[in-house]
């Protein structure tokens, strides 16, 4: 095969999704929002209670769905530009909320470089960005948070850090005025990688380990983010979760990802496969805190 080949078919490439939202069952307000729409895939887990997080996370989305990247098919897009992307979500929270609210972000574009495609993953706060590739899952994101860096200085285990009492304290986050800069990694995409965006929803309640069986079981994208969802409920759902899984495929992408409702949205129309726009879930209250929804 040559190497023009090889190209073409990894223009080829397709992200084939599923995505969905739940307020938890110790929550009013569903905070988390989303945005699933090809190039570009996100979470935001909104902080401020009484409909403030929310609309930072609305906000937050929204800005993302704006942009002039929706709708490209791997585009290039260099961080930078995501990066202007998100200084403006940040601004424009700052402006709507007067600084009471703020979000995390996490998330990845499906792009190009040298013609080859990538995940451009970034991230800000807590939530998390994963990838299962050859069988193996693995943590891209690093927390913005206390715990994370207690871990780090070598002060609590990773074990530890799950059950810490200030695990949900985040160090950045968008619209607080503080700390508001992204990581980003550059990833190489393989047909069959599969990749997790998600709220700590999720992650608070369900072992990396448990995320790897459901994700490696269930090979539809809608089903095993249902499952996810399930599991973050049986565990306790003592948070907003929300998860978007994004399958790489070679050749068409299926018709029936995408098009599904979020969970207790009766309501809501379903999302279209080809809708550009970002998906929010349905707010309700949450207690007034500044960590992180919580």
């Amino acid at each position: 095969m040559n190497s023009d080949e090889t190209t073409a078919e990894a223009l080829e490439l397709q992200a084939v999704f599923g995505y969905a939202s739940d307020r938890g069952l110790r929550r009013e307000l569903n905070e988390d929002s989303l945005i699933a729409a090809d190039p570009i895939f996100a979470v935001a887990d909104g902080m401020g209670g009484h409909e403030a997080g929310e609309v930072a996370s609305s906000i937050c989305v929204r800005t993302l769905g704006d942009s002039r990247i929706v709708g490209e098919h791997l585009p290039e897009v260099p961080a930078a530009e995501v990066e202007e992307l998100l200084a403006k979500a940040d601004r424009q929270i700052r402006e709507e909320t007067g600084g009471r609210a703020g979000t995390t972000l996490t998330g990845a574009v499906l792009v190009q470089e040298d013609s080859q495609p990538y995940w451009l993953v970034f991230n800000v706060g807590d939530s998390r960005t994963y990838r299962l590739s050859r069988g193996v899952l693995e943590q891209v994101t690093v927390d913005h948070s206390e715990v994370q860096e207690l871990v780090d200085l070598g002060q609590i285990t990773p074990d530890e850090a799950l059950i810490h009492p200030r695990r949900h304290v985040v160090t950045r986050a968008l619209g607080t005025g503080n700390d508001t800069s992204a990581d980003f990694w550059l990833i190489p995409v393989e047909p069959g990688d599969r990749l997790l965006v998600c709220s700590d929803g999720l992650t608070g309640e369900v072992s990396d380990g448990h995320i790897f069986q459901i994700l490696s079981a269930v090979p539809n994208p809608q089903d095993a983010c249902a499952a996810l969802v399930q599991a973050a409920l049986r565990a306790g759902g003592r948070d907003n979760v929300t998860v978007l899984v994004i399958d790489a495929e070679s050749g068409a992408s299926n018709p029936d990802s995408g098009a599904i409702t979020l969970p207790g949205l009766a309501t809501r129309e379903p999302l279209a496969a080809d809708a550009s726009g970002p998906v929010t879930p349905e707010p309700a209250p949450a207690p007034e805190t500044a960590e992180n929804g919580r």
